[in-house]
């Protein structure tokens, strides 16, 4: 064999290699298309579609700083330094239609870490919703459903009622603006139901542009007894608001032994008012006063620096009676708040 011939071969045995490998080449297959987040305005603003569902979601929360000087506005006494407390909460909006109605769930988690040491993370609330049905851990209908108190830092100074707890509740919203709830609830802490008969709450509601009236009350199953709440707001204006609450319980000669009604003596009432002075700035007030004797008062500045961004300095008395304040007669407190929404 001569070297054309050597040459010729080897040219042709690697075409014929060269050819078998295109054959066996890798086709790269065509990118899929993305599925880009689509707004939902159905429910307002915030929430988007869980990509691949009809389920709309909406993702909010807070960081917030607080520091607390002076005394304690609650238990009487002075804390002698700061009190401070970061708090980061988020909260988990889900919803979407069914043939029964708008299906809800709802989660609101927090992180707390409270004077350098103390480290707690919390479930505040978490429901699901049907319909006008509604389970799960939220704050008792005693509490939420006429309206929380005003916009005060320390406004629950004389307790209005009870917070979280497991519960069963079916709410009627008509298109007029009547309301009506009624509802089952497990109680908390030293309120626990023992057999299974559960606290029950019922309350009725009538709200239009001027503000609302309301009713609201709880048979406590353990102590088989009771309490009551009315409620009136009132919109002035576009930049000022009142409200008045009064809370009345048949055991009020024993202290701290009604799941509804957490105020020491037979009645509290409590009022307050908003008064939008600018933009960006809101002056809230707040007095209540129970019948064991104590009074309690409650004035801020809410100031929003940014929007989503505010920041609340507040001042709070406290003038103590009834077995309470550990033997001070009264409390002075100061309170900065910065919190941030998203």
């Amino acid at each position: 064999m001569n070297i054309k011939s050597l040459l010729l071969g080897s040219t042709a045995a690697l075409i014929a290699v060269s050819g078998a490998r295109a054959a066996d080449a890798v086709v790269v297959a065509e990118p899929e298309a993305v599925e880009y987040v689509r707004v939902c305005d159905a429910y307002g603003t915030g929430f988007f579609y869980i990509p691949g569902t009809e389920t709309c979601l909406k993702v909010s929360g807070y960081v917030r700083y607080d520091a607390k000087g002076g005394d304690d506005a609650y238990n009487g006494g002075e804390r002698g330094t700061w009190y401070k407390q970061s708090r980061a909460e988020l909260r988990f909006d889900a919803r979407s239609e069914t043939e029964l109605g708008t299906l809800r769930s709802y989660a609101e988690v927090r992180f707390n870490y409270t004077d350098g040491s103390n480290s707690t993370t919390e479930l505040n609330q978490g429901t699901i919703e049907l319909g006008g049905f509604r389970v799960g851990a939220a704050d008792s209908q005693f509490t939420s459903y006429l309206g929380y108190l005003g916009d005060i830092i320390s406004d629950d100074v004389i307790a209005p009622g009870a917070y979280v707890t497991n519960q069963v509740s079916y709410t009627f919203a008509g298109s007029n603006g009547f309301s009506a709830t009624i509802g089952a609830e497990q109680g908390d802490k030293g309120y626990l139901i023992d057999d299974y008969m559960p606290h029950v709450v019922a309350g009725a509601k009538y709200a239009q542009g001027w503000g609302s009236i309301g009713a609201v009350v709880g048979y406590d199953s353990v102590a088989e007894e009771w309490a009551g709440k009315v409620r009136l707001d009132v919109k002035f204006t576009d930049t000022f608001s009142a409200w008045v609450q009064g809370g009345y319980k048949s055991n009020g000669d024993e202290l701290n032994n009604n799941y509804f009604g957490r105020w020491n003596g037979d009645y509290a009432v409590w009022g307050g008012v908003a008064l939008k002075v600018s933009e960006k700035a809101t002056v809230n007030a707040q007095a209540s006063y129970e019948d064991a004797g104590t009074f309690a008062a409650a004035l801020n500045v809410g100031y929003q620096v940014t929007p989503g961004f505010k920041i609340v300095p507040e001042i709070n008395y406290t003038s103590f009676d009834g077995g309470r304040g550990n033997g001070n007669d009264d409390a002075f407190q100061g309170i900065i708040r910065f919190q941030r929404n998203f």
